[in-house]
C-alpha cells in the first residue's frame, strides 16, 4: 500500500500520491473504533485511504468525519469520492466553503483558470457534488466529538478565507493544512524541518496569515500536522521562520509594485522568490543539490510568485 506513518496519539499520515511522492498528506485520527480524516488530496487517493484504515482495522463505516482545512482542491478534489465511500460520515467544511462542495462547477472553473482545463482533469478528475444534509459548517470555535476525543475548529484565513485548523485536544496538535506553511521532508537536514509560507492564488492576506499563526502559537501545540507534508514539532522556532518569511514574501513582491500586473511581473517574483530559497536553504545548511531543490519546490514557487501577483493587483 502507499505510506502509512503512525506518529502516536492514533494519529497517522497516509501518503497521497498527489503530484509526486511526500507531496501531500492525508491525515487520519484513529479513537476507540472511530476515525476523522483531514483532507483528501484527489479522488485518485481514495484508493490509499481505503487500504490505510484496512491496515489499522478500520472499516469503511468507521469513518465520522471528513475535515476539509480548505477547498483548494489538492485538500479537496476527493472529497465527493470520499463521502460516497464512507457512508456515516460527515464533511465538515468552512461556511465559505460549504456551497461549492455541493455545487462544484465554479471550483473546477477557478482551478482550470491557474492550470489549464486539460491538466485540471488530469489532477483533478471529476468532482463529485455532496448533498447538503451531510455536511457541518467548520465554525469557529465547533468543538466536533470523536468516540470522545474533541477536535475544535480555528478559523484561520490568510492562506484563503475559506480555511480552517483543526486542534486535537487529546495530542495538542493541530491539522493545519497551508496556514502552517509548507515543510517538505525532502529538504530536512538531520530531521531539523524548514518551513515556507503558500501565498498561492487568490486570497493570500499577509496580516491574517500572521494573526492566524499566532493563534495557534498561543496554544502551545505539541506538533503540527501539515498537508504539505506531515508532522513537524519544534514549532516555536518553526513559527519564528514563518513569520520571518511571509514578510520576505510580501517584500519580494512590493519590489515589482510598479510593474503592470501579470505574467511578466509574475516572472520578476518568482525570480527573486528563488533568491529567496537560495538564502534559506543556505540559512538552513541544506545538503539537498540545487537541481533537486528546485525540483521539489518548483510548482510552490510558481504558485506563490502567481499569488503575490494576485495580492499586489488587489491592494
Amino acid at each position: 500500500m502507499q505510506g502509512l506513518t503512525a506518529f502516536g496519539n492514533g494519529i497517522y499520515a497516509v501518503e497521497s500520491g498527489y503530484n509526486g511522492p511526500d507531496v501531500a498528506a492525508i491525515h487520519l485520527i484513529e479513537e476507540g473504533g472511530r476515525a476523522a480524516l483531514v483532507d483528501t488530496g484527489n479522488n485518485d487517493a481514495l484508493v490509499h485511504v481505503e487500504q490505510a484504515l484496512a491496515a489499522t482495522g478500520l472499516s469503511p463505516e468507521a469513518v465520522d468525519f471528513v475535515l476539509l482545512t480548505h477547498i483548494h482542491l489538492d485538500h479537496a478534489g476527493g472529497a465527493g469520492a470520499f463521502m460516497r465511500a464512507f457512508p456515516n460520515a460527515k464533511l465538515v467544511v468552512h461556511p465559505r466553503g460549504a456551497r461549492h462542495m455541493v455545487e462544484p462547477s465554479k471550483l473546477f472553473a477557478g482551478v482550470s483558470a491557474v492550470y489549464g482545463p486539460e491538466r485540471a482533469r488530469e489532477l483533478y478528475g471529476e468532482l463529485i457534488p455532496v448533498p447538503a444534509e451531510r455536511i457541518v459548517e467548520a465554525t469557529d470555535g465547533l468543538e466536533l466529538d470523536l468516540a470522545g476525543r474533541v477536535i475544535r475548529v480555528f478559523d484561520t484565513p490568510g492562506h484563503a478565507r475559506h480555511h480552517v485548523c483543526y486542534f486535537d485536544t487529546r495530542s495538542r496538535g493541530f491539522f493545519t493544512g497551508d496556514t502552517f506553511g509548507l515543510s517538505y521532508r525532502a529538504l530536512d537536514v538531520d530531521g531539523r524541518p524548514s518551513i515556507f509560507p503558500t501565498t498561492t492564488p487568490v486570497q493570500f492576506e499577509p496580516e491574517a496569515m500572521h494573526d492566524s499563526v499566532r493563534r495557534m502559537e498561543a496554544e502551545q501545540p505539541a506538533a503540527m500536522y501539515l498537508t504539505h507534508y506531515a508532522q513537524v514539532t519544534d514549532v516555536p522556532r518553526l513559527a519564528a521562520d514563518l513569520h520571518r518569511l511571509i514578510d520576505a514574501h510580501v517584500a519580494v513582491a512590493e519590489r515589482h509594485a510598479g510593474v503592470e500586473a501579470g505574467a511578466a511581473r509574475q516572472a520578476l517574483i518568482e525570480a527573486d522568490l528563488w533568491k529567496l530559497v537560495d538564502e534559506e536553504g543556505a540559512r538552513q545548511g541544506w545538503t539537498l543539490p540545487p537541481a533537486e531543490v528546485r525540483r521539489v519546490l518548483a510548482l510552490d514557487v510558481e504558485l506563490n510568485a502567481q499569488g503575490l501577483d494576485v495580492w499586489l493587483a488587489g491592494r
